[in-house]
């Protein structure tokens, strides 16, 4: 599959976005890595350096300076990309997702939903308030009570953001056709049936 607008090269990015990779990259990712490993995102975004300008630092916090934690992160995204059938995120995500610590059960679980055995209490809660943010655009009262026993206002905004902003990112790479696999990334089933969507 080709996308719909190429990307930008590599060697033509705009500074405002070869400067910001550090802020967003995994320590000891060197620049070319991460521009290999996200070439069609970045390379897409890289058309519009004024939106990147705007953006990534939005990015740079939900992947380095959020309050929740790599694995309930991972968990959201992973969530919304099941959800949105963006297999580009799913793809690229699925080994940030294992290093974070979720197990292939897990992850196979975050495309089944809230309901798969392995989830319980807060975990059950994440992944139902992603459900209850794309369909209904708010989180249910009952989702709520659970998360506001274990999470302080800071990491309910957190939570909301990452969705907001990988539901943007999802949008993005399935309106431009991104093909996941541009990634060099591991790849992992994104529906329980082995479909990736």
């Amino acid at each position: 599959m080709s996308p719909r607008v190429p990307p930008v090269p590599f060697r033509d990015w705009p500074a405002e976005l070869t400067g910001a990779l550090p802020s967003v990259n995994r320590p000891g990712t060197s620049t070319e890595e991460s521009s290999q490993k996200a070439k069609g995102l970045l390379g897409t975004l890289a058309h519009h350096p004024g939106l990147v300008r705007a953006t990534l630092p939005l990015n740079a916090h939900i992947l380095r300076a959020t309050s929740l934690t790599e694995r309930q992160r991972e968990l959201l995204v992973l969530r919304v990309a099941a959800l949105r059938e963006a297999a580009y995120i799913w793809v690229e995500h699925t080994p940030m997702a294992r290093r974070a610590g979720l197990s292939d059960d897990e992850i196979a679980g975050v495309a089944f939903g809230p309901e798969a055995a392995c989830w319980q209490g807060v975990d059950s809660a994440l992944v139902r308030a992603v459900d209850e943010l794309v369909d209904d655009g708010a989180i249910s009262e009952s989702t709520w009570m659970v998360l506001a026993e274990s999470f302080d206002v800071r990491q309910l905004l957190d939570l909301i953001y990452t969705v907001g902003v990988y539901q943007i990112s999802a949008f993005v790479v399935r309106s431009f056709a991104l093909d996941p696999d541009d990634l060099t990334a591991e790849q992992s089933p994104m529906h329980p049936d082995g479909d990736v969507g």
